[in-house]
């Protein structure tokens, strides 16, 4: 398949106040798509638009302040783009964050939130927007998974289990969309420099992080190229997707919990 051509076009991208969000929305801007900035910092989401505007002439950035802890987050900006006239051909759902503990000790309002930003709204905003995407022929749909997608996570049970629900939606909606022109993709990081960790209990992890200019590099690549429903971004994530075919769940399991110790520093995390 050849390159997208994203001239023209108008992509939103949730998360997109800082990290993998923010880079997504400055290659995408790059290489001449329009981009609506979802996020709750409303500061940050103006200083990037800003940005984007006086580096890429002619580039539309639109600012859209959104909660997506809040339930019917997708319906809500969806009617708010069409109020304004704002056709929408592309959608990064990039926004998540993630909780690590013991289960058993985790505070239920925080689990409730995580689950309906990295799931529930992902869905809402999917499903608000599917129609027009396919309908244009043209552009995206990349939901961010992680490489914690494919494997159970000892200490970070509630965000693995999320984000396997992202790969496989993701990858479901991609055989879906086939010979509709709508290019889907599910997006697997593993340690990025990001903020992510800095929301976590017990901070960053030990190990090989990439930048988020790199992970959005490899999901371009990938975009561009069209066949691949799911990819994950860098060689060390490469190797941790093929554990379930290499091994039983229980090895699986086993083995993930003591990578994820070794990296944290303690029993238990995530990668």
């Amino acid at each position: 398949m050849a390159p997208i051509d994203f001239s023209g076009q108008t992509t939103i991208v949730t998360g997109a106040s800082s990290g993998i969000g923010a880079a997504f929305a400055r290659e995408l801007a790059r290489r001449g798509s329009d981009v609506v900035l979802v996020a709750r910092r409303r500061d940050r989401l103006e200083d990037l638009a800003s940005e984007l505007r006086a580096r890429h002439h002619g580039v539309r950035a639109t600012v859209a302040p959104l909660d997506l802890s809040e339930p019917g987050a997708g319906r809500r900006l969806a009617a708010e783009l069409a109020g304004q006239g704002i056709r929408v051909d592309g959608l990064v759902n990039n926004a998540g964050f993630g909780t690590n503990g013991a289960f058993h000790r985790e505070d239920p309002d925080r689990l409730t939130d995580e689950i309906n930003v990295d799931v529930a709204n992902l869905v809402d905003l999917t499903r608000a927007f599917i129609e027009p995407l396919r309908d244009s022929g043209r552009g995206i749909l990349v939901n961010v998974a992680s490489a914690a997608a494919y494997t159970p996570v000892p200490d970070m049970a509630v965000y693995a289990a999320c984000k396997a629900f992202v790969l496989n939606f993701t990858e479901a909606l991609w055989y879906e969309s086939r010979g509709t022109g709508l290019r889907v993709l599910s997006l697997a990081p593993g340690l990025t420099r990001t903020e992510f960790f800095d929301r976590l209990e017990g901070g960053a992890y030990q190990g090989s992080y990439e930048t988020p200019e790199q992970v959005v590099a490899t999901a371009m690549r990938t975009l561009d190229r069209g066949r691949r429903p799911s990819v994950p971004s860098g060689r060390m994530n490469a190797v941790m997707v093929s554990l379930p075919r290499l091994f039983t769940r229980r090895r699986t399991v086993l083995i993930g919990g003591r990578i994820a110790a070794r990296s944290s520093g303690r029993v238990g995390a995530a990668v």
